[in-house]
């Protein structure tokens, strides 16, 4: 089970790395091709959300390979589980299922990390 964690956690890290370098660098206009939901939100926003998304990304794999604050890994888990509840919530609103699909799956994927991090293969 600390394998599939292990696993989860770094395809978990690669897809919110990508997403966040890419919202947190470049400008809204040329996100609103890929991302139509970018419209509805300042350019600040934005950057936040993938600056949240990157540093995510880290906190999913780094606390937990170097031993130190551990805790961190599932916690970063948590939130990004949050994270995708209000983005399935933004794509709700914007009529785009399929959005909230692939929000739904980040989401279980982050809730299996959250569990297995916080509970029976934690620090």
């Amino acid at each position: 089970m600390n394998v599939s964690l292990w696993i989860v956690q770094g395809l978990l890290a690669a897809a919110f790395a990508l997403a966040g370098v890419g919202k947190a660098t470049q400008p809204k206009d040329k996100l609103v091709g890929r991302l139509p939901w970018v419209e509805d939100f300042s350019r600040n926003t934005v950057r936040f959300i993938g600056v949240v998304e990157l540093l995510a990304a880290f906190g999913l794999v780094l606390p937990r390979a170097t031993g130190i604050a551990s805790v961190l890994t599932p916690l970063a888990a948590t939130g990004l589980a949050v994270t995708m509840v209000l983005a399935a919530a933004t794509h709700v609103r914007r009529r785009e299922p399929s959005g909230v699909a692939v929000n739904a799956v980040l989401f279980a994927l982050a809730v299996f990390v959250a569990w297995g991090r916080f509970g029976p293969y934690g620090p």
